[in-house]
């Protein structure tokens, strides 16, 4: 039986369903992530394949933000949903955006050299000093 889970943005005028297999989920502290949310990035992914998304009101908007990237948002509530890499069939969406229970965990933190002086990170988590190449802290 495969997996099913379904989320959406907080006005619930994007929704999406994913079926499948989503990895655990990553947490990035990067200045881009942190800006957007106002804390810190917590997301999962699957094959974008797996994923069945519905914006009847064509709401979706997608934002640059660099060379590797594009983020996607509710243009009307402004939920950040969606974080799609160049050259990737993959796409991430924001664990805090599914509904109920993901049955997921954190698997580990990137970018924590910009990680908010403001909160901690559980020791017992892989923390990399950069992204996902880089070298792990703990």
């Amino acid at each position: 039986m495969s997996e099913i889970r379904k989320g959406s943005c907080l006005c619930g005028g994007v929704s999406y369903t994913v079926t499948g297999p989503m990895s655990n989920v990553t947490t990035c502290h990067c200045i881009q992530c942190r800006k957007q949310t106002g804390h810190y990035y917590a997301a999962t992914r699957a094959n974008e394949d797996q994923f069945q998304i519905d914006d009847a009101q064509n709401l979706i908007k997608w934002y640059r933000a660099s060379d590797e990237a594009s983020r996607g948002f509710c243009g009307k509530c402004g939920s950040t949903l969606f974080w799609k890499p160049d050259n990737s069939n993959s796409l991430s969406v924001l664990a805090g955006s599914i509904d109920g229970d993901t049955n997921l965990e954190i698997s580990e933190h990137i970018f924590i050299g910009f990680k908010g002086d403001y909160y901690q990170l559980d020791e017992d988590q892989p923390q990399l000093l950069e992204g996902r190449n880089s070298r792990k802290l703990s």
